[in-house]
C-alpha cells in the first residue's frame, strides 16, 4: 500500500506516543507504593481481628473480676452481721460457737476469693499489655500506609498528568489519520503488544527481526511505500 509521507511520519509518531502510554501505565501498576499499601491493610485487618479477639478476652477476664468483688463484697457484709451476732450474744455459748464457725468459713473462702482475685489481676494486666502492644502496631501501621499513600499520591499523579498530556496528544495524532490506516494499526498493535510499526532494515523486518524473501519483498515495494510484514503481521515502512 502507499501511505502519504505525512501520514506516515503521524503513524510512527502515534506509536511512539502508545508506547509511552504503556510503559507509563505500567509504571503506574508497579509503583511499590502501591504494594506497600496493600500490604499494610492485610496486615491491619489481622491485627484488627486480634484486636477484637481481646477486646472479648477483655470482657471475660473483667466480668470474672467483677463476680469474684461481688462475692467478696457479700461474704464482707455477711461477716460483719455474723461479728454484730455474736457481739449482742452475751455469753450465749451455742450462738457464739455457730457464728464463729460461719466467721471461719467466711474468711476461708474469702482467702480463696483474694487468691483468685490476685490471679484475674495478673490475668488482666497481660491482656491489657497485649492490647497497647496491639494498639501501637495499628498506629505503625496507619503511619506506614498514610505515608505509601502520600508517596502514591505524588510519583502517581506525576505519571497521571503524563498519561493525560500523552492522551490528549495521541487523540489530535490519530484524528489526522486516514480511518482505515488508524483502524489497521490499532487492531495490529492490540495483537502485538504496541508495536504495530517497524522499518524495513537491510531485508529484516525491524520488528521481528526476521528476513524477507528477496522476490517477496520486490513485489512488497513495487505495491507502495508499506507493506506487511510475512513473518509477523506487522505493518512495514519499506522506505
Amino acid at each position: 500500500m502507499h501511505v502519504d509521507t505525512g501520514d506516515l511520519a503521524t503513524l510512527l509518531k502515534l506509536q511512539h506516543i502508545d508506547l509511552e502510554i504503556l510503559r507509563a501505565n505500567k509504571r503506574l501498576e508497579e509503583l511499590p507504593q502501591r504494594k506497600a499499601i496493600l500490604e499494610a491493610r492485610t496486615k491491619r485487618k489481622a491485627v484488627e481481628q486480634k484486636r477484637a479477639q481481646l477486646d472479648a478476652l477483655r470482657a471475660d477476664v473483667e466480668r470474672r473480676l467483677s463476680n469474684v468483688g461481688e462475692e467478696d463484697a457479700a461474704l464482707a457484709e455477711k461477716q460483719r452481721r455474723a461479728q454484730a451476732e455474736i457481739d449482742e450474744a452475751r455469753g450465749d455459748y451455742r450462738s457464739v460457737e455457730a457464728r464463729s464457725k460461719e466467721l471461719d468459713g467466711f474468711a476461708r473462702r474469702r482467702d480463696e476469693l483474694e487468691a483468685r482475685l490476685s490471679a484475674i489481676g495478673e490475668e488482666l494486666e497481660k491482656v491489657e499489655g497485649v492490647q497497647a502492644q496491639v494498639a501501637r502496631m495499628l498506629s505503625d501501621l496507619d503511619a506506614e500506609e498514610r505515608a505509601a499513600t502520600e508517596s502514591f499520591v505524588r510519583e502517581g499523579g506525576a505519571l497521571k498528568d503524563a498519561l493525560f498530556r500523552n492522551e490528549a496528544e495521541r487523540a489530535s495524532l490519530a484524528s489526522f489519520l486516514p480511518k482505515e490506516l488508524l483502524a489497521s494499526y490499532e487492531k495490529i498493535a492490540a495483537r502485538t503488544g504496541g508495536v504495530a510499526v517497524g522499518r524495513l532494515q537491510g531485508e529484516s523486518c525491524g520488528a521481528c527481526r526476521m528476513a524477507i524473501e528477496g522476490g517477496r519483498l520486490i513485489d512488497m515495494k513495487g505495491q507502495g511505500n508499506v507493506g506487511v510484514c510475512p513473518q509477523c503481521g506487522r505493518l512495514l515502512v519499506l522506505e
